[in-house]
C-alpha cells in the first residue's frame, strides 16, 4: 500500500489553441490552459459549452481541427489514447459488469501488455488505497455507487497515470457520499501528486474541489483563476451570473474620481464604489452576493428603500426576499441564528465587506 501512495513526479499540462469542429458547429474555440504539476483544475461550465469534448481531446478520444496537448512541454497530439499515460474516470463508471472488481482494476494494466505478478500486486495495492480490499471478488452490481466510483477510481490509478481525467464523477451520486468522494479523491490526489482535470457543471463542487476554476461558455474560456477569485471578482456577467447566487440591479456612473465611481442606483441610493474601468454616464449593472447585503431601519444616502417579502430558513442561514422601489427582486442572506432584526426595516445596503461588480448595461 505504501508503494502505491508514493507520490511521483507531477506533470504540467498544456492547452494550446485547441478548436474542435464538428460540420459548421464549432465545440471548442482556441482554448487555451496552462495546468500547473500537482494542480487540480476544474472544467466548469452549462451543458454544451464544450467541457467533455475539451477533456476527451486531452484524452485522445477525439481529434482537434487545431492546436495542441502538451505535457511536460512534448505534444501528444500524434499518440493515440492508450499511450497517452492519461487515466480518466467516467460519469458512469464504465465497469465491465461481467468482470470482478479485480479485473476491472487490471484491465488498463492489461490492456497495456502488463502480466503476471505484477498486475496483482498493483491490484492489490490500488483497491487497498480506496479502501476496496475486501471486495475484489464481487461484481460491478453487487457495490453501492459510491463502491463503483472507487473501483473505476482504482482502474485509472493502477496504470499511474500522469495526469488524471475526471468527467462528471460524482453526479449519480446523492449528496452525503458526493462529499465524501470529493474529499476521498482529493486526497488521493495530493497523496499521489496528479495533475487533475475535473469536468462539472457543479459549481459547489467545483469551488471545493479545485486549486483553479475554467468557466466555459459556448466553446470558449471566459475567466480561469482561483475559486475565490472567480466568486469575488468576476470578469464578465456570464462568468458572475453563473458562479453563485448574484442580485443585479441598474444604475449610472455620475462621477469618478481616482479610480473611485458615484453610483446612483436607479433603487434610490448612491455608491461609492471602484470604477473598475468605467467612466463617467456609463450605464451599469451592479452585482452585489446576497450575504453582501445588509438591511436596516436606518435612511441613508447608500441605503435604499425595499418592500420585504419572505424570509425562508436555510441550514444555517436566513434568507430574505424584498424588492426595490425600482421593481427588482432582492434575495439577502443572514445568519439564522443572529439577534432578530428589529420590524419594521424597510432599507438595504452594503456590508462593510462587501465585494460588488460593475459591468456596462446595454439596455
Amino acid at each position: 500500500m505504501q508503494e502505491a501512495l508514493k507520490p511521483k513526479a507531477a506533470r504540467t499540462l498544456d492547452v494550446e489553441d485547441l478548436t474542435v469542429r464538428y460540420g459548421s458547429s464549432v465545440a471548442v474555440d482556441g482554448v487555451t490552459l496552462a495546468i500547473e504539476p500537482g494542480e487540480v483544475v476544474a472544467l466548469l461550465g452549462p451543458s454544451g459549452c464544450g467541457k467533455s469534448t475539451l477533456l476527451r481531446v486531452i484524452a485522445g478520444f477525439v481529434r482537434q481541427a487545431e492546436g495542441h496537448v502538451r505535457v511536460d512541454g512534448a505534444t501528444i497530439d500524434h499518440l493515440p489514447a492508450n499511450q497517452r499515460n492519461i487515466g480518466i474516470v467516467f460519469q458512469n463508471y464504465a465497469l465491465f459488469p461481467h468482470m470482478t472488481v479485480a479485473e476491472n482494476v487490471a484491465y488498463g494494466l492489461r490492456a497495456r501488455g502488463a502480466r503476471g505478478p505484477d498486475v496483482a500486486a498493483k491490484v492489490n495495492r490500488f483497491l487497498e488505497t480506496v479502501q476496496l480490499g475486501g471486495f475484489r471478488e464481487r461484481l460491478p452490481r453487487q457495490l453501492s455507487g459510491g463502491q463503483q466510483q472507487r473501483v473505476a477510481l482504482a482502474r485509472a490509478l493502477a496504470v499511474e497515470p500522469s495526469i488524471l481525467l475526471l468527467d462528471e464523477p460524482f453526479a449519480a451520486l446523492d449528496r452525503n457520499l458526493r462529499l465524501d468522494m470529493q474529499i476521498e479523491v482529493k486526497r488521493l490526489q495530493r497523496t499521489l501528486g496528479l495533475t487533475t482535470i475535473l469536468v462539472t457543471h457543479d459549481q459547489d463542487e467545483a469551488m471545493s474541489v479545485a486549486d483553479r476554476i475554467a468557466v466555459m461558455n459556448k466553446g470558449k474560456v471566459e475567466q480561469f483563476d482561483t475559486p475565490v477569485a472567480i466568486y469575488d471578482r468576476p470578469q464578465t456577467l456570464f462568468v458572475n451570473g453563473f458562479i453563485g447566487t448574484t442580485n443585479l440591479m441598474t444604475g449610472k456612473i455620475v462621477s469618478v474620481e481616482s479610480g473611485a465611481a458615484s453610483v446612483a442606483l436607479d433603487a434610490g441610493a448612491t455608491l461609492r464604489l471602484p470604477s473598475q474601468g468605467l467612466s463617467a454616464g456609463t450605464a451599469v449593472l451592479l452585482s452585489v452576493r446576497p450575504e453582501q447585503l445588509v438591511l436596516s431601519t436606518i435612511p441613508g444616502l447608500a441605503h435604499w428603500k425595499i418592500e420585504p417579502g419572505l424570509s425562508l430558513p436555510l441550514g444555517s442561514q436566513l434568507v430574505h426576499e424584498a424588492r426595490t422601489a425600482d421593481g427588482v427582486a432582492l434575495k439577502i442572506v443572514e445568519p439564522r441564528l443572529a439577534a432578530p432584526a428589529p420590524a419594521g426595516r424597510l432599507y438595504c445596503g452594503l456590508s462593510a465587506d462587501a465585494r460588488p461588480s460593475l459591468f456596462p448595461h446595454h439596455a
